[in-house]
């Protein structure tokens, strides 16, 4: 049997954090009528990243935890930036994270109308105006934090005159940028964000889902709490940054004396050596530092998942980092830590070789070959066992022989013996060496009655090493992929662009990989014995040339 579930163990001893704290309160008084119900709101104009990843355990977890449900809402009200792409994109991050948004999928779009209705009820009860200024004359009007703003000239407009020129804007009769629909509030209040804030805008774009049926748009603080009021969202959480937001959120749905659902933020998740902005993201894509959305070496759930991630690490590094009301950096190597320890459990162990050097075995017979058993994983018994090829001739690392050593180096050398996982233990002979002196070739002699698990020789082996045999090899391309950053705060020098890692990709060609690997699955990975975790590359592998890549390293190396 394999190890018990520790992240689980933890999960389930850890006290209440205080999202978890109010949801039990609210469930015991009643409130709500004891129901839960979250949503995750993304908005469809770029692929998802970790940052999400943590948001989406958030809100779908203790929707579950509760009995409750979650709703899966795209945010889309910003149509030059949106498109069906990211809509497909993200429902294929959350299912892969073996999420469910049960509560249903919806589209802000799906409620422009009931938007409308919401806005034309403020303009007639005096609390929004149409504004005709310019952008920059409203925003030097705004004042500054502890400075009072000044009133829009156009902020006494009646309402029958606001309703008009409001459907006149919504009519198409408006030019871009001409005017604006603004709440009514106090230009000198504390919060900047409840200076008469903007609640409508003229776009005269394609909608990806709408068309050209509308014309205006809401803006996010007016669109984001009404649906969740218009969904019956019992619990809208969401991250820190919005935290000064509250006010306006709330405002509008008292205002409109609609559903009072509640907003509660909590940490957003921030990686060292990464950056999670879908701007910069986008800018990392254009410029062709990486291949794409999906590039292995990308924080987003696509990258990570072509990368070798699975959804279970990710959620289980959701958990240990937690929900905190104050935003820290987490150390990218808790990620790694968290994938880790997932596939040491759960991956199947093979034998590949990278840097391939001709191993000869002298005294076995030539154009003779034999099986021999080895276990697909010690950690799990119910992994079964595999036969592996062993011949004559095989393949070994070159980094596992050294003509000079000291006492330290248990591997293969000149007078010393070494164990071949799985097969026989075996002494130096002699090696070959090329013009430039490099090693080409090491030859040795496998020691009798020697055979892993039928060892009776007496000759102890202090160090074993993985090989193939060369005869049965499959050549394969390996891509070795680090942090796409050299410094832990890429943006902290200036342009982030400047602390690209150089060396976060490697390319080898014609490794040599153990024949089993000719039927590896797409999503499944494997552990190179001795060198890390690789899968196969959705993108670029196929069966007449396959394409591995390194998820992770056995051991946390990181230099930086």
């Amino acid at each position: 049997m394999g190890k018990p579930d520790m992240a689980q163990d933890e999960k389930e001893k850890r006290p209440l954090h205080f999202i978890e704290q109010k949801i039990e309160a609210d469930i015991a008084a009643g409130k709500h009528g004891g129901a839960v119900l979250t949503r995750f709101p993304p908005e469809p104009n770029g692929y998802l990243h970790i940052g999400h990843a943590k948001a989406i355990c958030v809100s779908f977890g203790l929707a579950a935890k509760y009995g409750g449900k979650t709703n899966l809402r795209f945010d889309d009200t910003n149509p030059e930036k949106e498109s069906t792409e990211y809509v497909d994109a993200i429902r294929k991050d959350i299912a892969w994270l073996q999420f469910e948004w049960n509560g249903g999928e919806y589209y802000t779009s799906d409620y422009f109308e009931q938007l409308y209705d919401f806005a034309c009820k403020l303009i007639l009860r005096g609390n929004a105006y149409v504004d005709d200024q310019s952008s920059e004359d409203m925003a030097a009007q705004k004042g500054a934090p502890g400075q009072p703003g000044q009133n829009s000239p156009f902020r006494d407009r009646s309402p029958e005159e606001n309703l008009r020129l409001f459907e006149e804007m919504k009519s198409g009769d408006c030019e871009e940028g001409s005017r604006v629909l603004r709440a009514k509030i106090d230009m000198g209040h504390d919060n900047m964000l409840m200076r008469d804030p903007i609640i409508y805008r003229i776009k005269f774009v394609e909608h990806h889902r709408t068309g050209r049926d509308w014309v205006i748009y809401p803006m996010y603080d007016f669109a984001h709490g009404q649906s969740d009021s218009i969904e019956h969202i019992t619990h809208s959480l969401c991250s820190l940054e919005f935290e000064n937001h509250r006010p306006l959120y709330n405002w509008f749905i008292q205002t409109l004396g609609i559903y009072p659902t509640e907003q509660t933020e909590f940490a957003r998740l921030n990686l060292n050596y990464t950056i999670m902005s879908k701007r910069k993201l986008l800018r990392l894509v254009e410029e062709g530092a990486v291949d794409g959305w999906d590039d292995p070496r990308m924080p987003t759930i696509s990258g990570l998942r072509r990368r070798g991630y699975t959804p279970e690490s990710i959620r289980v590094f959701a958990d240990r980092v937690g929900v905190a009301k104050r935003n820290n950096v987490i150390d990218v190597s808790l990620l790694e830590w968290s994938l880790r320890d997932d596939l040491n459990r759960r991956a199947p162990r093979v034998m590949a070789v990278l840097n391939p050097i001709k191993l000869v075995v002298l005294n076995y017979p030539e154009g003779e070959s034999e099986w021999l058993e080895t276990v697909n994983n010690p950690e799990d018994e119910s992994a079964g066992t595999r036969e592996v090829p062993f011949g004559r001739e095989l393949w070994m690392e070159a980094d596992d022989f050294k003509i000079e050593v000291n006492k330290k180096w248990f591997r293969l050398a000149p007078g010393r013996v070494v164990r071949l996982k799985s097969a026989y233990i075996v002494e130096y002979v002699d090696h070959l060496t090329d013009e430039a002196g490099n090693v080409t070739e090491v030859h040795v002699n496998y020691i009798q009655n020697s055979r892993s698990g039928q060892d009776v020789s007496g000759v102890k082996a202090k160090g074993t090493l993985h090989w193939v045999s060369r005869s049965h090899a499959i050549d394969a391309e390996v891509r070795l992929y680090d942090r796409l950053f050299n410094e832990s705060d890429p943006e902290a020098s200036g342009d982030f662009m400047d602390a690209l890692n150089e060396d976060s990709l490697q390319i080898k060609s014609k490794c040599k990989l153990e024949p089993s690997l000719a039927n590896a699955q797409t999503g499944t990975v494997y552990q190179f014995t001795r060198l890390g975790y690789f899968t196969i590359d959705s993108k670029y592998s196929v069966p007449s040339g396959l394409v591995f890549n390194r998820a992770v390293t056995l051991k946390d190396g990181w230099k930086g």
